[in-house]
């Protein structure tokens, strides 16, 4: 899955689906849904390691997801990506603060929340991941 030469995708048929057709379908409720959908997406696609979620973000031509910091009940990172792919200042990343908070659940064991701001200026997303080490979630993936 990860990581193999695919067909390439228009990014405009992308932005239609992603920017068009969902925000108006789920309308009031779309960062909600896209939130759940992407804790949904991590779960039918999850990621054994880092890694794996850094190259899936990739392969998804979601942008490039980095770590910046980690502490002992969370994690930083940053998403790039050409602006003009990117779309910041039109766009909702529920989706993709969803995904990283399934993923690091899932990694974890622990009850795990994702936060995502916008810095528009600087052409990036910040995603702030928080686990509660007082809540143990029992579906758990084996990581590296």
């Amino acid at each position: 899955m990860l990581n193999t030469p695919s067909p390439t995708i228009s990014s405009f048929g992308y932005e239609l689906i992603r920017d068009h057709i969902l925000s108006s379908i789920l309308g009031k409720h779309e960062n909600d849904v896209l939130y759940w959908a992407g804790k949904e997406l991590a779960r039918k696609f999850p990621c054994k390691s880092q890694d794996e979620l850094i190259a899936f973000f990739a392969d998804a031509c979601w942008g490039t997801l980095e770590l910046m910091k980690e502490s002992k009940d969370g994690r930083i990172f940053q998403l790039t990506n050409d602006p003009e792919i990117l779309q910041i200042k039109q766009r909702s990343f529920r989706l993709e603060a969803g995904f990283i908070a399934e993923q690091i659940q899932l990694a974890k064991g622990y009850l795990t929340e994702c936060y995502d701001e916008k810095r528009e200026k600087q052409h990036y997303v910040m995603f702030t991941v928080k686990w509660d080490v007082k809540e143990r979630i029992m579906n758990t993936i084996p990581t590296e």
